[in-house]
């Protein structure tokens, strides 16, 4: 007997629904990413940040149990088919994570994001030159909109530029080469593997550093610092859920609803009031972004196999 119409109608739109879930989990992962930075900013510069790194990472382990699978064990934290392509992660994951600290307490929110997302037109110069991958000049012209867009938000010669604006750029630099690292794995590595390598990077480097400058911090700085570790970790944790149901190809362009939320935070509570040129850029670099990821969709298979990654 042949399935009824409506049974039929039910099963197509599982489905839709069970993406419609990840994309949603998506915007709350990203969401909550942006919280975590904004606990960053009110520390104010306080605390050494490679002590906010530190904790930061530490509190990343709550996440283990949720994120490991069935077949997972506590080793594969640590085991990888292609160790130095792990080691080169877990030091992206290092130098992103102080990137990022450093540029979200220099700069304003919306400033950070917006030059921690050249991140797409990073990875199509990285993957150019590493990976011997052909691209044309669609996408040749939305890495040039990209930089053109940080010109704008930057203007240099017309303002001064400092440190947050490297470790931004840092930032981003990073994100891009771990999504490279991701490619060149092939998903051929287990998500707790790649997992383990984010968390093994900061925790170690930023220990070793940390400790000629350690300071026990007082009770508003422990609430920052917690707010900061646990909201990346329900983070972390939510955009795997995210992945899980949906194409990382629809999860992946979401994070550009932080730069909506890092607006929104620096009015609300830092009062930050950018100005038209920033918004500008800002609006550049996404729409740059936005075409790079619409590109790789239709040209490449690595959206099918590699995890959303953050930009930090």
């Amino acid at each position: 007997m042949a399935d009824s119409p409506a049974a039929a109608t039910a099963l197509d739109s599982a489905p839709a629904r069970q993406a419609g879930i990840g994309v949603l989990m998506a915007f709350l992962a990203y969401a909550t990413y942006a919280l975590s930075d904004a606990s960053i900013k009110l520390l104010h510069g306080t605390l050494d940040p490679f002590e906010i790194m530190f904790i930061s990472a530490a509190l990343g382990t709550l996440a283990i149990p949720a994120l490991m699978q069935e077949t997972d064990g506590w080793r594969d934290l640590f085991r990888s088919r292609r160790r130095m392509l792990w080691l080169m992660r877990a030091a992206a994951a290092a130098t992103g994570s102080l990137g990022s600290i450093v540029a979200f307490t220099r700069l304003s929110m919306a400033e950070a994001f917006a030059i921690i997302f050249l991140l797409p037109a990073l990875v199509t110069v990285l993957s150019v030159i590493f990976l011997g991958e052909k691209i044309g000049w669609r996408r040749w012209s939305a890495v040039a909109m990209g930089f053109a867009g940080v010109l704008v938000v930057l203007r240099p010669g017309f303002r001064e530029l400092g440190i947050g604006h490297l470790a931004a750029f840092l930032s981003g630099m990073s994100g891009a080469v771990t999504i490279v690292i991701l490619r060149a794995l092939g998903g051929g590595e287990k998500r707790i593997s790649l997992y383990g390598a984010g968390l093994a990077g900061p925790l170690l480097v930023s220990f070793a550093m940390m400790l000629p400058h350690f300071t026990v911090p007082d009770r508003r700085q422990w609430l920052w610092l917690a707010s900061c570790g646990l909201m990346g970790t329900c983070g972390n944790v939510m955009i795997q859920l995210a992945s899980r149901n949906a194409p990382a190809s629809r999860v992946a362009p979401i994070q550009y609803s932080q730069m909506l939320w890092a607006i929104l935070l620096g009015f609300l509570v830092f009062h930050d009031r950018p100005d038209g040129w920033m918004y500008l850029g800002a609006g550049i670099i996404v729409a740059s972004g936005l075409f790079t990821f619409s590109r790789e969709k239709k040209k490449t298979r690595w959206w099918r196999t590699t995890p959303p990654v953050h930009p930090q």
